[in-house]
């Protein structure tokens, strides 16, 4: 029997690295990481640079990262970790709430962002759903993510009114799953909140990337913003 949460005998470790200029702060991450099963802890970087050479030597599946570091910040050592292993999910946990790094973070490439608040006990879980394919950010930060979305979506539509292309049409049910997504909802909530299975989810998730031709779902939040497919209240 296989405990949720858990990987699957003989399946390979979840790779991380972490990224952080706070010694203790990793000290803490490794202590964490190093009691879960079905995670290795690859390297630790103490700058953005760092991170961007490790990354490219271990080639890790999730790089957990911090925003303000010295010498290359997150948000940049983010776009070239994109570079040298494009198929690293990375996480920024950090203490910045701004509107405007949120934003960044996701278009640099960043598959989560998480407040530095978080238990640490659930940073492993967050590993887990990232490698999964599931987008991971603060509740309490999905409505600023969508505010900054409607904001570029308005800033493009002035700028290029010809360039975009209408969204494919998307099902009512995978609208639905899209709405929840853009609240800041993993697949499990998402699954108890309609009343379907969690691999049910999964599959609306997948077909709606599968439509919008694109890889994340922060991505479709976005696109489903431009194209007014969800309203911002």
């Amino acid at each position: 029997m296989t405990i949720p949460g858990d990987a699957p005998p003989g399946a390979d470790p979840i790779r991380v690295l972490i990224a952080d200029d706070h010694a203790l702060f990793r000290r803490g991450l490794e202590m964490v990481l190093a009691e879960e099963d079905g995670i290795e802890l690859v390297g630790q970087a103490s700058d953005g640079a760092e991170a961007v050479q490790l990354a490219g030597e271990a080639v890790p599946d999730v790089v957990l990262m911090d925003i303000r570091m010295p010498k290359t910040s997150g948000i940049e050592a983010a776009r070239l970790v994109k570079e040298v292993a494009p198929s690293a999910k990375i996480v920024m946990l950090t203490i910045s709430d701004e509107e405007e790094d949120l934003f960044e973070a996701i278009r640099a490439g960043a598959s989560g962002y998480l407040l530095k608040d978080i238990p640490l006990d659930e940073v492993a879980d967050a590993v887990r759903s990232v490698y999964d394919g599931q987008s991971l950010i603060n509740p309490s930060m999905a409505g600023k993510l969508l505010t900054e979305f409607a904001t570029l979506a308005r800033r493009d539509a002035e700028e290029e009114p010809t360039k975009h292309v209408a969204a494919p049409k998307l099902t009512e049910r995978e609208m639905e799953v899209l709405r929840l997504v853009a609240r800041g909802m993993n697949n499990r909530d998402i699954a108890k909140e309609l009343f379907i299975s969690e691999n049910t989810v999964k599959n609306h998730v997948r077909n709606i990337l599968e439509k919008l031709q694109i890889h994340s779902r922060m991505e479709a939040v976005m696109i489903a913003v431009r194209e007014k497919l969800i309203e911002i209240s």
